[in-house]
């Protein structure tokens, strides 16, 4: 009895050295020299220690086309499981590229799809690491079924549970669905890349030359398409960036982010910001000065840094709760809205609602990019897609408007019309209909023209514009703007704010979903 009781244990341990193995040795060697962790090896990095709980170690394929039933790897290419992040439930799945390229079958699909059910019904994050070849063209529409089993739960889960793609490897054809419907895209520089149709299909069907990298590396995707949202130089670094980026977020939609206690006290002044906004209307700074100014401990996340950098997104704390922040950045196109720029900021609007984070709108906004590729573009309908985002949010909404705010897109930036909770300004605030300078060419035209010094009227009634409007003052008088602050006392405020509001209770008519203007 002893014996057979040892062997089955000598069979199990056997079961779990040939699944820890993956693709073998060899494979797993190559895997390491072109810099690229095993699947196991990332999840050590990336979660709790000793936290890791690994399902489904034994699935193999069942296909037996193609000599197929001769190649049986435990785990079948990808590795599923739970664990833990700073102490806070997450869902997994990594694929080993080691095994078939990664390449995803019916019984890998329905691994992946399991721990995706879990987290759904645990109220907890789903984190991708991708790393796959594509399909497995050997199951033919097995495997297409596989991606669309995914997708659908992709779906449902959106606006659930946050979802997080790390892309560590290729990410091909129908496998960059998922990542696409997911929350948040991370890519590795220079190891990564994701397409719909390759180079080589490229070449063939429209001639163009281009390689892995030029469509679709991180770097792509991070500031040409947008697809991505995080490039990391290494898998390491990547790790690091998942822990961070969940330490913002709430497990679920039902829930609030975790509090983060910190030294920096609520009541920081912050002097570095009086001089912060030039007298010169026209000259440009950064807004994120302004923005790791008010943060605890100085600390802020960018979401999309190298894309639209006209808009600034991303993740911070006040007062030790998490805020999604939204800025324009008058250091680049003047802080314009464009289509990119109003894109970006409503999906990342539209995430904060989802997940209960209030947001912090920073306006520095003269107005639309104007210009013929814009409108083409379809800037009406991309611009109305962020203030669709602002209107339909109902978390806490507070604005600080720094400086101009003209046109539509003062309406836009969270204005106190499209529900924002409190809206602030400094002193140098210009609310308008549009800038000093052209508004007096229209007012003016014929008083102008018939001048005796066009130029030095032009500057007068400039100036009385700019004294009459081109503040916060009028704003303020009709209650558009609940307080004027001194910018040293904008951290104190905005912690205040948020924290009278932590109780919020608002909602949108009933209905199925609204028709946001994609």
């Amino acid at each position: 009895m002893e014996s057979e009781r040892e062997r089955l244990h000598q069979r199990l341990a056997a079961m779990d050295a040939r699944a820890d193995a993956g693709g073998g040795e060899d494979r797993i060697r190559k895997h390491h020299e072109q810099g690229k962790l095993t699947p196991r090896e990332r999840l050590d990095a990336l979660l709790d220690p000793g936290s890791f709980v690994e399902l489904d170690r034994f699935v193999t394929h069942q296909c037996h086309d193609f000599g197929m039933e001769r190649q049986q790897f435990l785990g079948d290419g990808v590795v599923t499981g739970y664990g833990r992040v700073d102490g806070r439930l997450v869902y997994l799945f990594a694929q080993d590229f080691t095994v078939f390229g990664g390449s995803l079958s019916g019984a890998h699909a329905a691994k992946v799809c399991k721990v995706m059910d879990l987290a759904m019904r645990n109220g907890a994050p789903i984190l991708g690491l991708n790393d796959s070849g594509g399909a497995r063209i050997q199951e033919g529409v097995v495997s297409l079924g596989g991606y669309a089993d995914i997708f659908l739960r992709n779906t449902l889960a959106s606006g659930v549970v946050p979802q997080i793609s790390a892309i560590l490897g290729p990410c091909a054809g129908g496998a960059v669905y998922s990542p696409a419907i997911t929350d948040f895209i991370a890519m590795v520089d220079e190891t990564s890349y994701m397409f719909v149709t390759g180079p080589d299909v490229i070449k063939t069907v429209t001639h163009e030359q281009v390689t892995k990298d030029e469509l679709g590396g991180a770097d792509t995707h991070n500031r040409v398409s947008g697809v991505a949202h995080f490039k990391v130089p290494d898998e390491r670094a990547m790790m690091a960036l998942l822990r961070e980026l969940l330490s913002y977020l709430p497990s679920n939609n039902m829930e609030e982010a975790p509090r983060r206690p910190t030294e920096d006290s609520p009541q920081r002044k912050c002097p570095e910001l009086t001089e912060l906004v030039p007298t010169n209307p026209n000259k440009p700074y950064d807004i994120v000065e302004l923005i790791r100014a008010l943060m605890d401990d100085h600390r802020f996340l960018e979401v999309q840094g190298q894309y639209a950098q006209n808009i600034v997104v991303g993740f911070g704390r006040l007062g030790e709760r998490s805020v999604g922040v939204v800025a324009n950045q008058p250091a680049h196109l003047a802080g314009c809205l464009d289509v990119n720029a109003s894109i970006k900021a409503a999906r990342f609007v539209r995430f904060c609602d989802a997940f209960n984070i209030p947001v912090l709108t920073l306006v520095d906004v003269p107005g639309f990019l104007p210009g013929t590729a814009q409108e083409y573009g379809g800037i009406i309908k991309h611009g109305a897609k962020l203030l669709y985002a602002f209107a339909e949010a109902t978390v806490p909404k507070v604005t600080l408007i720094t400086r101009k705010a003209y046109g539509g897109a003062y309406d836009v930036m969270s204005s106190k019309h499209i529900r924002a909770d409190f809206n602030f300004a400094w002193p140098t605030a210009e609310i308008a209909v549009m800038g000093p300078e052209g508004a007096v060419n229209i007012i003016y035209r014929s008083e102008l023209a018939n001048a005796a010094d066009p130029v030095a009227k032009r500057a007068e009634l400039v100036a009385d514009y700019r004294e009459k409007f081109a503040n916060p003052y009028g704003a303020a008088a009709l209650g558009y703007i609940d307080e004027v602050l001194r910018p040293e006392d904008t951290r104190i405020r905005l912690i205040a704010a948020f924290d009278s509001l932590k109780n919020k209770r608002d909602q949108n008519p009933p209905k199925k979903h609204g028709n946001i203007p994609l």
